[in-house]
C-alpha cells in the first residue's frame, strides 16, 4: 500500500481485492457478516489504536506519527482521532501522564 516515498499509493479496497484475489463487495460483506463492522471502521480502528500506542510511548511528535501512519495531515489524524476515541490526541496524553503514578507517590 506503500511507495518508498511513504506515500500510499493504492486504495484500501483495491488492495484487499488485488491481495485477496476476490471482489471488494465479496469480501466487504463476508467481513461486516462476521464482525458486524465495516472493513473501513476496522481499519480505521486499527490505526487510531496505534496512534493511541505511538502517543503513549511519546517518542514522537503527532506530525511524525500522522507521517509514519500515512495521514494526509495532522488535522486529518487529529479530526480522526476525536471522532473515534472523544478525545484530542492532546487530551489523551495527558490522561495518560495523569494516571501515571510517580513511585514516590506508591
Amino acid at each position: 500500500m506503500q511507495n518508498k516515498s511513504n506515500e500510499i499509493d493504492i486504495k484500501l479496497s483495491d488492495y484487499l481485492s488485488q491481495n485477496l484475489l476476490q471482489d471488494y463487495s465479496t469480501l466487504s460483506t463476508l467481513f461486516s457478516e462476521t464482525e458486524n463492522t465495516t472493513i473501513e471502521k476496522y481499519y480505521i480502528s486499527q490505526r487510531i489504536e496505534k496512534v493511541k500506542e505511538l502517543l503513549i510511548y511519546n517518542e514522537l511528535t503527532l506530525s511524525e506519527i500522522a507521517f509514519q501512519l500515512n495521514y494526509s495531515s495532522v488535522a486529518h489524524l487529529s479530526n480522526q482521532f476525536k471522532k473515534v476515541t472523544g478525545f484530542s490526541p492532546s487530551y489523551f496524553k495527558q490522561l495518560k501522564d495523569r494516571k501515571r503514578k510517580q513511585i514516590d507517590n506508591i
